[in-house]
């Protein structure tokens, strides 16, 4: 990776952490997940989680887009959601948008989930990285992965 993109990457993750801040105290149980979207590396879209039921992080960002994205790349704080509850799956929902990349900063670790929302999307040709600015989701949503996610 060039240093020009890594940076960008950075950079994309760090808005992505500051979003997922912006979901406490009203995201609980669930964790406080951030996500933006860039299209062609410009900034399109931001969420965070909302509360229990309502949009997780990647379904409000995707929300404000208008239509379809060319070269569409999510960051998104924790991995997105494999299954359905009473949301949809954020990351079958990542695939049907045409999302071409996906960097993630720390896997779920709830049993639900744990790498299958990875799975789906390389599955469906996505490219994916986990890890960028793990430490620093860890330090966010570290106390509130211990539960299980309440779709």
């Amino acid at each position: 990776m060039n240093n020009h993109l890594e940076e960008h990457d950075r950079e994309c993750m760090r808005l992505a952490l500051a979003q997922g801040r912006r979901a406490l105290p009203g995201c609980l149980p669930n964790p406080p997940v951030g996500c933006v979207m860039t299209a062609n590396g410009m900034l399109v879209a931001s969420g965070f989680t909302q509360p229990p039921g309502e949009p997780h992080a990647e379904a409000m960002a995707l929300a404000q887009l208008a239509g379809a994205t060319a070269e569409l790349t999510a960051y998104v704080t924790l991995e997105p959601c494999s299954f359905a509850g009473r949301t949809p799956s954020c990351a079958r929902t990542l695939v049907a948008w045409g999302v071409r990349r996906v960097v993630v900063a720390m896997l779920d670790p709830d049993p639900r989930n744990a790498g299958a929302g990875i799975a789906i999307l390389r599955e469906a040709g996505v490219q994916v990285s986990v890890g960028l600015l793990e430490e620093e989701a860890r330090r966010d949503m570290g106390p509130y992965l211990l539960g299980a996610c309440s779709h």
